[in-house]
């Protein structure tokens, strides 16, 4: 599997909401960066899970361009084939900008990726339905009430 063929295959789960292409995307060790934690995701299952929520959180989600290059990654700082994936849509009637950045491992795995959004209203938004959601699938406690 190559970078080129697994950021094609990616793409087309996130359109189809296929998630179970997705779990070959991924390496065994991928680590997630999101937009509500500091530390990455490095459980598969936990991501994989992730996924699914999203895809059931975003409404009219696409991708709208693609860079492909090299980067460093955040977990070791070696440079790694990447490609940048750049999103938009809406959550609970509030616009998303985004970008998806996949590095990939020798194998063609997506080894890191890593989520950015703006603006902050959105990320508060996105965060805040996906928080819900992970815990109404029991994938997180549900958060105390105020």
């Amino acid at each position: 599997m190559t970078a080129k063929t697994t950021v094609e295959r990616f793409r087309a789960a996130i359109e189809q909401s296929d998630l179970a292409a997705l779990d070959d995307l991924f390496s065994d060790d991928t680590r997630l960066y999101s937009l509500a934690k500091l530390k990455p995701l490095e459980d598969k299952q936990m991501i994989l899970g992730l996924f699914g929520v999203l895809m059931r959180t975003f409404e009219d989600f696409r991708y709208v361009a693609q860079y492909t290059g090299v980067a460093e990654t955040s977990a070791d700082g070696t440079e790694a084939p990447s490609e940048v994936l750049v999103f938009r849509g809406t959550v609970g009637g509030t616009e998303i900008h985004g970008i998806d950045q996949l590095h990939f491992g020798d194998d063609g795995r997506i080894k890191e990726f890593s989520v950015f959004v703006r603006p902050l209203s959105a990320a508060q938004a996105l965060s805040e339905a996906v928080l819900a959601r992970l815990a109404e699938a029991g994938l997180v406690p549900a958060p105390a009430a105020q």
